[in-house]
């Protein structure tokens, strides 16, 4: 009796470990479940972090940074533009990062305008700045097309891109590759899922992840020159991402790693060193 007893209370604390074992493996599951859910419900908040500003506040800015409002055919301000002092031999978009608003990019529009008798467009992402709407890949590729078509025409066009503007760059290549003359990219990626993943080893990001913008994939058959700049120590685009679509890249290329430079520290250029870019892009398109 003893015996089956003891038997009876070993079975029941066998029981209760398992339990508690159970109870230890399924919290962390359940958590990282959670953590997943939330990072794919709001991904697009990890992704864009926009300034927005009021039609007259942005008008108010643009006008101390030398910029007047560039608009669609129904009047509403898509970007600015900053004419050349010069007659204009050609047209450069600015299509730029992903935190702040068109308005912040005098930093590359005022050294390109310097460097070379150009009209600069920067184009304003939807739900950026002063523009209606919500930034996703969809909307900010039809932002480009739209900007594309409202420039009309204009030869040659060459398109500056930093960080998450590479996709509408290369998007734009891709549609337009005998009408954009060059690319200038500024601390791009091969494919925005790369960046996502690199950001959250931990997440099968490439099951997750809605807007996947994929430069390297879209200029496989665009032949124009494209001038590639790259942060060395980048903490948010890692170099080798960069290297990965200059590397894929068949047409006419330039590349320049600057060195003990992080993901802010590239884009703020020189209208000597503009110069030397446009040098290349012109010889070689």
């Amino acid at each position: 009796m003893e015996t089956l007893l003891n038997d009876a209370l070993l079975q029941q604390g066998g029981a209760s470990v398992s339990k508690s074992a159970c109870r230890v493996l399924i919290i962390p599951v359940i958590l990282y479940l959670a953590f997943a859910l939330a990072v794919w419900v709001f991904q697009r908040r990890l992704i864009y972090f926009p300034t927005k500003l009021s039609p007259q506040r942005a008008e108010s800015l643009a006008t101390k940074e030398g910029f007047r409002a560039w608009r669609n055919k129904s009047g509403e301000i898509i970007g600015w533009h900053w004419a050349a002092r010069s007659p204009a031999t050609g047209a450069v978009l600015i299509v730029h990062g992903n935190a702040g608003s068109a308005i912040d990019r005098s930093y590359l529009a005022q050294p390109v305008h310097a460097a070379v008798p150009v009209d600069v467009y920067v184009l304003e992402y939807p739900g950026y700045g002063a523009r209606s709407g919500a930034p996703s890949q969809s909307t900010i590729l039809a932002a480009a097309d739209e900007a594309f078509a409202t420039l009309g025409g204009r030869s040659p066009l060459y398109i500056v891109s930093e960080s998450l503007g590479t996709g509408a760059a290369a998007h734009l290549a891709r549609k337009q590759d005998r009408k954009i003359a060059g690319l200038v990219l500024i601390a791009p990626y091969d494919k925005l899922v790369s960046v996502g993943q690199r950001q959250m080893p931990f997440l099968p990001v490439g099951l997750m992840m809605r807007d996947r913008f994929n430069p390297v994939d879209w200029l496989k058959d665009y032949r124009g020159p494209v001038k590639v700049v790259l942060a060395e120590v980048d903490r948010s685009i890692p170099a080798t991402l960069g290297q990965k679509l200059y590397d894929r890249y068949n047409g006419p290329k330039s590349i320049e790693i600057i060195r003990g430079a992080d993901h802010n520290d590239i884009s703020e250029q020189t209208p000597e060193w503009w110069k030397d870019v446009f040098a290349f892009l012109e010889t070689n398109r």
